[in-house]
């Protein structure tokens, strides 16, 4: 049911390890994963992070499968073993029948997915021209990595634009770098990249980078540029996505429970 909104041919299978990583069913037929709504009786968690919390609260609330956006399993395992925290997690998922879907990458280039929310988030209230892939989907050109948004009419200001995203993703603080033309700048075109942008932002000229994280040397980039920059952390660019994703899956499946996780958290904090 997941690839009905988000299709495994839409993530980057080069470098990214989506699908279904643990598969601890006994019956495929009760596979939520499948096209059909035949599943009866199911817990789907919904989590960014697979993390040790995040199982424990799996098995504690007796769920079914767990769909993590980003692979917890993401390269070739030699062995499995107890101290490595995210295989103790795998082994205790598996001992307690529960499986794992992992959808990443085919979210962020789906249309209506991610970016596209954040696209939502950046821009309301504002009028948009234009918003398309950075990266299209060599198949699907409506698909694709990131998205370039130019606003008609007037432009935007960083510091209302800077209030839409603390507003829609729920969040305290954000990062800012402020382009060395300094307050006056005016916003008229936005980059945007859930969780991480660099690589999706090379060689795209915009006034605003909107994104998770960028390393030091990016942000500075586009900020010497005259760019301005807002950051939010990897995750934070994600998890309320999962809102959009519950109310999908909870309209295909009326009869399961579908729960977001109350566990998952950006790992950085600002005290």
């Amino acid at each position: 049911m997941i690839q009905k909104f988000y299709p495994i041919a839409l993530a980057d299978k080069t470098w990214d390890n989506t699908g279904l990583l643990v598969d601890s069913s006994y019956d495929d037929s009760s596979s939520a994963l499948s096209t059909s709504s035949s599943a009866t009786n199911l817990k789907i968690l919904l989590t960014i992070d697979l993390t040790q919390a995040v199982a424990e609260e799996a098995i504690d609330q007796n769920v079914n499968l767990i769909m993590a956006y980003h692979p917890f399993i993401f390269r070739g395992l030699k062995s499995i073993t107890q101290q490595d925290p995210q295989q103790r997690s795998l082994i205790k998922l598996i001992q307690n029948n529960i499986s794992v879907y992992s959808p990443h990458t085919a979210v962020d280039s789906a249309k209506g997915g991610v970016n596209d929310f954040l696209v939502d988030v950046i821009t309301k209230g504002l009028n948009i021209e234009s918003s398309k892939p950075i990266e299209e989907d060599k198949n699907t050109p409506e698909n694709g990595m990131g998205r370039l948004v130019t606003l008609s009419g007037s432009s935007s200001t960083l510091k209302s634009l800077v209030e839409s995203v603390k507003n829609g993703l729920q969040l305290k603080h954000v990062q800012v770098a402020e382009s060395i033309k300094g307050p006056s700048q005016e916003i008229k075109t936005i980059a945007v990249c859930a969780g991480s942008g660099g690589g999706v932002f090379k060689g795209i000229q915009a006034d605003l980078y909107f994104t998770g994280e960028l390393s030091h040397h990016e942000a500075l980039f586009f900020k010497e540029s005259g760019s301005s920059v807002i950051c939010c952390n990897h995750s934070n660019t994600e998890r309320s996505f999962l809102r959009v994703i519950q109310e999908q899956l909870q309209k295909e499946l009326p009869q399961d429970k579908i729960v977001i996780s109350e566990n998952d958290k950006d790992p950085f904090e600002t005290w």
